[in-house]
């Protein structure tokens, strides 16, 4: 070996120890500021998570977030720093502060909302003017008036769902019941939304589109934790596989095929996305935008809808009182199927706290929605919150707090049919739906 490359090669490798020697330390000296010097270092919370943001990251990706946000809201109360700049309030007040706020205070954390800077701006993550001209289009096709004319469209799919059951049963088969619930309202808003059915419902199995909407909403969620280090996400971006990359293409590429025909004049359907394909040029929207839009319509619809009809089933069968007074109500309210609808279903009172306890038990949203504080700072819960925070509502941790809910963990009905065992209950601190200008359109 020449002294040249003896040279290259002590220089090389001292180079290496010198660039990872220097991100150690910078590691260090940040997570100290965070700990001591932060803005929001009076807050409490767990070391590791005033420290870095890695901690919270990984339980969101373990899928542990919503239970272990109840434990941190138990051990530190109201307020707690989940991450460096976030802290999470457990509280029902904290509602009005942080979602109901006028439109210009508190804005939406873009990191959460939009895996990517390449993805376009949907009624998800647009900014204030922009995503109330979207929700104005759209409110139309979640009108009562609206289902109510789509109601034979919705029957139809129940019905046939009705008709799968009986079959599976008769044979003595068993059944996942999450799948079938997933059929169904995939079939339905498939059909609401793009006047196109899926057909899972016909074949008893996933529609390749659906299953890859599952798969995309999975690899989103990783995507979302890695927000917070641009450079990591770029890496595994490059490093996503076919498997799931590819049914995220042919998603795109169904969804586009689907609108053009909406988008050719003399096509006459209507479906959710009609006032959106009519009013592209005035909103001044791009293809690639009403391809979001679609997308964003197809899953907070179907998915969340099918969640809570497992969460209330599974409820139900554990708790066999319950199961009992609602047959009793169904079977006692109408003489035959063809009685119940839209409207008629609105009496079952019973039916209806089932679903709300459900939601309040399993909500399809467990985390928070977070919003960033603005320049100035704003207050919450009587504290000021400085600028530039992230804030949100943990909404699983809030609904199993024994502060506000008695026996948060059990599911009573009743408490949503003014029993007296449950009247300290802060009710109005369940919003499964969020609350304020950007709330869920099809809570209703």
């Amino acid at each position: 070996m020449t002294l040249r490359e003896i040279y290259a090669f002590i220089y090389g490798r001292s180079g290496i120890f010198v660039g990872i020697s220097m991100v150690i330390v910078y590691v260090v000296f940040r997570a100290i500021y965070n700990v001591f010097f932060h803005p929001l270092s009076s807050f409490p919370g767990p070391l590791l998570h005033r420290a870095s943001r890695l901690a919270y990251v990984y339980r969101l990706t373990r899928g542990t977030l919503p239970m272990d946000l109840l434990e941190m809201h138990e051990h530190y109360g109201d307020i707690v720093r989940v991450a460096p700049d976030e802290l999470s309030f457990a509280h029902p007040d904290a509602w009005s502060d942080i979602y109901k706020k006028s439109a210009d205070e508190l804005d939406k954390a873009h990191w959460f909302y939009r895996v990517s800077e390449a993805c376009p701006l949907s009624i998800l993550s647009e900014y204030h003017e922009q995503h109330g001209l979207l929700r104005r289009q759209l409110t139309s096709g979640f009108s009562e008036k609206s289902l109510r004319e789509q109601e034979p469209i919705i029957r139809g799919y129940i019905d046939l769902l009705l008709q799968r059951l009986r079959e599976i049963s008769n044979n003595g088969q068993p059944l996942v019941i999450s799948d079938w619930f997933n059929f169904t309202t995939f079939d339905i808003i498939g059909d609401l939304v793009f006047s196109k059915p899926f057909g899972c419902l016909a074949r008893s199995d996933y529609h390749e589109w659906v299953k890859s909407t599952l798969e995309v909403t999975r690899l989103a969620t990783v995507l979302q934790s890695l927000s917070f280090a641009p450079l990591v996400k770029r890496i595994v971006f490059k490093m996503v596989p076919d498997s799931l990359e590819h049914p995220q293409k042919r998603q795109m590429q169904r969804i586009e095929a689907i609108l053009r025909q909406r988008l050719d004049v003399t096509h006459n359907e209507k479906n959710m996305m009609e006032a959106l394909v009519r009013k592209k040029e005035e909103l001044n929207l791009s293809i690639d935008q009403l391809i979001s839009n679609a997308q964003i319509l197809m899953t907070a619809g179907s998915e969340t809808s099918a969640s809570l009809l497992s969460a209330v089933t599974y409820f139900l069968l554990q708790n066999p009182a319950a199961y009992q007074k609602l047959t009793n109500e169904v079977r006692s309210s109408f003489s035959s199927e063809k009685e119940i609808n839209i409207s008629s279903v609105k009496q079952l009172a019973y039916m209806i706290a089932c679903l709300n306890e459900a939601l309040r038990m399993y909500p399809p949203v467990a985390v928070g929605l977070p919003r960033v504080v603005p320049e100035g700072g704003v207050q919450i819960l009587g504290q000021y919150i400085p600028e530039q925070t992230f804030v949100a509502i943990p909404q699983w941790a809030l609904y199993h707090r024994e502060e506000y809910f008695a026996e948060p963990n059990a599911f009573h009905p009743e408490r949503f049919l003014n029993d007296p065992k449950f009247s300290n209950d802060r009710r109005d601190g369940i919003h499964p739906f969020s609350l304020g200008a950007r709330s869920c359109l099809g809570q209703k």
